[in-house]
């Protein structure tokens, strides 16, 4: 089964006042973060599971903190771009956007652990490390847009299903919804009783033309607290503890256009109709790290993070609106009243990461990561105003369980030059794997380094595909393909004291 992305892949999409569309679609939204990092990190594939002694390691693994030997601070900004090619019906459409961001900024304070007089100084516990930072797990910025000629159907082929539903259960279309709009709008009508919900149906001729144009903001980041601890230079131990942050904000706007008959066997009229959306979430929560590096010899480093599942408590607020216009005729437009708002808790699945790096004396070093996560493990909690049982239920059966794969390459040129390369691939969490595609990065950079200063530079090329689906009728539901390109830049500015 096809799960149908209302319009924008929206998930919370308010049919009608007292009856919300699936919140599952955003709880997985919310649950495919990443590990925040620094421009270093990201450019070997983001595998820093087992590298240890970057600032990476305070959102990363913290066992990495103890291989640090001095203080340490840097901050890493962000450029993306974001570029959407799409198909509808055959018609294809792009749209572009660009933004900067914060992607990561750490400090890290060394604690060197006194020894007793006379103990060899390379046994025991040797040092404890404390760090803090800000780093952005997961990135939101976006425009869409797709068009064409549908000959299949017509939003209001949906709408007149709402009005059948509304009917069945509660004996008419409900006044205040998008079915009792679309009925004064006349793009719904009853061929025959009111009180018989298969008598609405749609009024408009197909083909049709159609547009939808979608603007996305947001991220979710988080504000990381570590300790990483230093056992005889082999075994290091380290924990975490995050804070995280929620902000996403969808709008989107779908037009329609044709001829409907908005007279039972009189003649078609022209018209333009406008569904809108907007939706605004806000969110705050916490998760914790504990992770293990372990060399067996000196030149092989073996890594182990996990990270809780995050405790999310999220604020949803959704509006719609209805718009339609009939050519030297009437014109009609309702929006609600109030925004629809919502509150729900969300716990997103555990990860459970392993690493390996290589260090090939002072040429550089080889790292690999692998990341295990089980998305039907996502839950949404009931409450008074929600119950949630639908939407874990769908959980369960359209997502399933995913492996990320990280790799990468550092190269010394030299004592002042690095040069850094890797690949990453993302699992896809639908079940149904025509809906999209894994998600594929691959990262190149340079690093320097002038004695106490650094600076890394790291370019990202990530590119996913994805099926959407603006509403569902069945068989003849339109779907949009979109192939996702993007090319994001990332600057590490860093000291050592």
């Amino acid at each position: 089964m096809k799960i149908k992305y209302l319009l924008s892949v929206i998930a919370i999409v308010a049919i009608t006042k007292d009856s919300f569309a699936q919140y599952s679609q955003d709880a997985i939204r919310f649950s495919t973060f990443q590990t925040g990092s620094t421009a270093r990190i990201k450019a070997v594939g983001n595998a820093g599971t087992a590298i240890g002694g970057d600032l990476s390691s305070v959102s990363g693994n913290p066992a990495g903190l103890g291989f640090f030997t001095h203080s340490e601070v840097s901050i890493t900004p962000e450029y993306d771009n974001s570029k959407i090619s799409s198909s509808f019906f055959g018609q294809a459409g792009k749209a572009n956007r660009g933004d900067v961001n914060m992607s990561n900024a750490a400090i890290v304070f060394y604690q060197q652990l006194n020894t007793a007089r006379g103990r060899d100084k390379g046994k025991g516990w040797l040092s404890i490390n404390y760090g803090a930072g800000y780093s952005r797990t997961n990135n939101y910025y976006e425009n869409i847009s797709y068009g064409g000629q549908n000959a299949t159907s017509s939003i209001s082929d949906y709408y007149a299903g709402i009005a059948k539903r509304e009917v069945a259960q509660y004996g008419s279309v409900n006044p205040d919804g998008l079915d009792g709009w679309a009925y004064d709008h006349v793009l719904i009508d009853n061929f025959g009783p009111a009180n018989n919900p298969d008598s609405y149906q749609s009024t408009v001729n197909v083909p049709v033309r159609q547009l939808a144009g979608i603007s996305r903001t947001g991220g979710q980041s988080e504000f990381n607290l570590s300790m990483g601890a230093n056992y005889s230079n082999k075994l290091y131990i380290g924990l975490g503890l995050a804070i995280t942050d929620l902000r996403y904000n969808s709008d989107a706007a779908f037009t329609e256009s044709g001829n409907a008959n908005v007279i039972e066997n009189g003649p078609s009229s022209p018209f333009t109709s406008t569904f809108v959306q907007s939706q605004t979430t806000r969110g705050s929560g916490f998760n914790a790290k504990l992770g293990l590096i372990y060399k067996p010899v000196q030149a092989l480093r073996l890594g182990f993070v996990f990270t809780t599942p995050t405790f999310y408590s999220i604020d949803d607020s959704y509006s719609e609106g209805l718009a339609t216009r009939y050519t030297g005729a009437a014109s009609y437009e309702n929006h609600v009243a109030q925004p629809y708002q919502l509150t729900y808790t969300l716990r997103t699945p555990l990860k459970v990461a392993g690493g390996a790096s290589v260090f090939i004396g002072k040429y550089g070093f080889i790292t690999g990561d692998v990341e295990y996560i089980d998305y039907t493990t996502t839950h949404l909690s009931s409450n008074d105003s929600y119950t949630a049982d639908g939407d874990n239920a769908d959980i369960k059966s359209l997502y399933r369980s995913t492996v990320n794969l990280h790799v990468g390459a550092e190269i010394n040129v030299n004592s002042l030059v690095y040069l850094r390369g890797g690949y990453s691939q993302q699992g896809n969490p639908f079940k149904d794997r025509s809906i999209g595609q894994d998600t594929k990065t691959v990262t190149g950079g340079i690093g320097l380094r002038f004695g106490n200063y650094f600076v890394d530079a790291t370019y990202a090329h990530i590119n996913g595909k994805q099926t959407i689906f603006p509403y569902e009728v069945g068989d003849n539901s339109p779907a949009a393909h979109l192939n996702k390109n993007n090319n994001n830049g990332f600057l590490t500015l860093g000291y050592r004291f």
